[in-house]
């Protein structure tokens, strides 16, 4: 039939033009016409490559709501971590997102908090939750460098020395008591937690993929302990705080280990992460989306804490580069394949909150360094 308001093109018809419906057209309800109307790509339908041509494209224009299947099955392997730490960590939510976001971002978590909160536990069933070698390290005072990346090992037969690799060499190192060993110890960890590599006798050592340290620290105990250096704390994507649990999760604690009195053996935890998922994880966070104006909001953040009057020492730009991996990673954890003012809002203080050096009068007035952070973030207008 001829379209009278375009008789050019008879194949196209006008939303005004009158034609007689088919009998398929005839028989559908109101309500099927409507789903027809609406057309949701399915998953996996919209092209997920992020447009190079605009560099100045928003989100909306190339999908804003859309799910991606890679994010799709990322939260589902997040969900499946979530359920195998449930066997053993009750509670501390929090702790867990923050530590698969690290484990996405490539970056070293050092866990703090007072004896007995789970910390070492923690760390043990995340490492065992991925199919991936595990080494433990227990830092004390007389610790030397070689107890930590390896040494020479003279072999009598061919009159050659041979490098023996120490235990940083693995996949997922927990380092316990971080602190308790001295700072030429420490030093041993600068170029591993920076470019994962030791260098010994002139000879490079590659680390294997992946490569992550967890360490703990306890916050109160000062016998025995250094503080950490302000080069090595930098290295470090997160400080995660662990306070105690709720009344109510202690509860839940009591009632799984009354008839129980052995120590754990994580025997049940099952592995959900290999090597390869891992790195498909990372590539998949690579390619969140951030737009021009958080990148302001991000810098804006880290240089308000270089002019703030209670801050002696401000972040780097290592701080801001952690910023934004740490928020491509939680978006992608939450499903969405773009960073929102939320997610480095969620991330900040996190980031934050071990590389900042408040002044003597704010530490005297008891100023605690994640409330200067809260407040910065709260004076910086979010991007809309």
């Amino acid at each position: 039939m001829i379209n009278e308001n375009n008789p050019e093109n008879p194949e196209k018809k006008d939303e005004h033009s009158s034609y007689m419906p088919t009998n398929d057209e005839t028989n559908k309800t109101p309500k099927e016409e409507s789903v027809e109307e609406v057309v949701t790509p399915k998953v996996g339908s919209v092209n997920t490559e992020i447009p190079t041509g605009n560099p100045t494209q928003t989100p909306e224009s190339y999908g804003f709501e859309r799910k991606n299947t890679e994010l799709l099955w990322v939260a589902q392997k997040v969900n499946d971590v979530r359920n195998e730490l449930a066997k053993y960590i009750i509670g501390q939510v929090e702790m867990v997102d923050l530590l698969m976001t690290g484990i996405f971002s490539n970056g070293h978590i050092l866990l703090e908090g007072v004896p007995g909160v789970a910390k070492t536990l923690s760390a043990k069933v995340l490492a065992k939750s991925l199919n991936v070698d595990f080494s433990r390290i227990q830092f004390t005072p007389d610790m030397m460098p070689s107890d930590v990346i390896g040494t020479s090992v003279f072999n009598m037969k061919d009159t050659t020395f041979t490098f023996k690799k120490g235990p940083i060499f693995s996949n997922i190192v927990l380092i316990d008591e971080i602190n308790r060993a001295p700072a030429k110890t420490q030093a041993a960890l600068f170029e591993v937690m920076e470019e994962r590599q030791i260098t010994y006798d002139g000879e490079c050592y590659k680390m294997d993929f992946p490569f992550l340290i967890v360490a703990t620290q306890n916050p109160i105990d000062q016998e025995g302990t250094y503080n950490l250096p302000e080069a090595q704390l930098d290295r470090f994507l997160f400080k995660i705080r662990i306070d105690y649990p709720e009344l109510h999760e202690e509860e839940q604690i009591l009632h799984r280990y009354k008839n129980n009195i052995k120590t754990p053996t994580l025997d049940d935890i099952v592995a959900v992460f290999s090597a390869n998922d891992i790195e498909k994880i990372q590539s998949t966070v690579e390619k969140i989306i951030v737009e021009d104006n958080l990148i302001k909001y991000i810098a804006a953040i880290t240089h308000k804490t270089r002019n703030h009057g209670k801050i002696y020492l401000g972040g780097s730009p290592r701080a801001s580069l952690s910023i934004i991996r740490a928020a491509k990673a939680i978006a992608a954890i939450r499903g969405r394949d773009f960073v929102t003012p939320e997610d480095i809002q969620y991330v900040t203080v996190h980031v934050m909150n071990h590389r900042l050096i408040l002044t003597p009068e704010a530490e005297m007035e008891g100023v605690r360094v994640e409330d200067v952070v809260e407040e910065i973030v709260k004076t910086i207008e979010v991007p809309r």
